[in-house]
């Protein structure tokens, strides 16, 4: 009897450990880390967002936001949070950090600005490079924009 349970609870470790090991087989990350693919979502939907906001889509950049957000501000007040009056072009994107207990990703967009109206003074300032810190939360595999640090 006490060989039996012995040998049956072996049997479960054992399974437990291959049960374990396909599961790590099935993603490229450690746990607590983002996989290659959940990494390469994220930096698409960074993209995306930042190609909406150099086309001056408000309502498009408004809809990478998260569903809380949304839910409390309509897409009439988040567009005026914006200026038409500097052009952006998002030149890269590193993923810094991602905290998988808060399911946040910190994001660094390396974005070159520009003033859009050719005014005299704005002109002087010519095509400014920037690094912008972006958080990001993952809800339902998904990422969203945080809007608010």
């Amino acid at each position: 009897m006490l060989h039996n349970l012995i040998r049956m609870f072996t049997s479960a470790r054992v399974g437990a450990v291959v049960l374990l090991c396909a599961l790590a087989a099935c993603t490229d990350a450690a746990p607590g880390e983002l996989s290659a693919k959940q990494k390469a979502r994220l930096v698409e939907r960074v993209e995306q967002r930042w190609q909406a906001q150099a086309a001056k889509d408000w309502d498009k950049a408004w809809e990478f936001t998260t569903p809380n957000y949304r839910s409390v501000f309509p897409k009439e007040l988040y567009r005026n949070n914006f200026s038409f009056d500097v052009d952006w072009e998002l030149t890269g994107v590193d993923v810094l950090n991602y905290d998988a207990q808060a399911a946040v990703a910190s994001v660094a967009a390396r974005v070159m600005s520009s003033p859009s109206r050719h005014r005299q003074s704005a002109s002087k300032l010519g095509t400014v490079p920037s690094v912008i810190r972006e958080k990001w939360l993952l809800i339902d595999g998904e990422w969203w924009y945080s809007v608010r640090d």
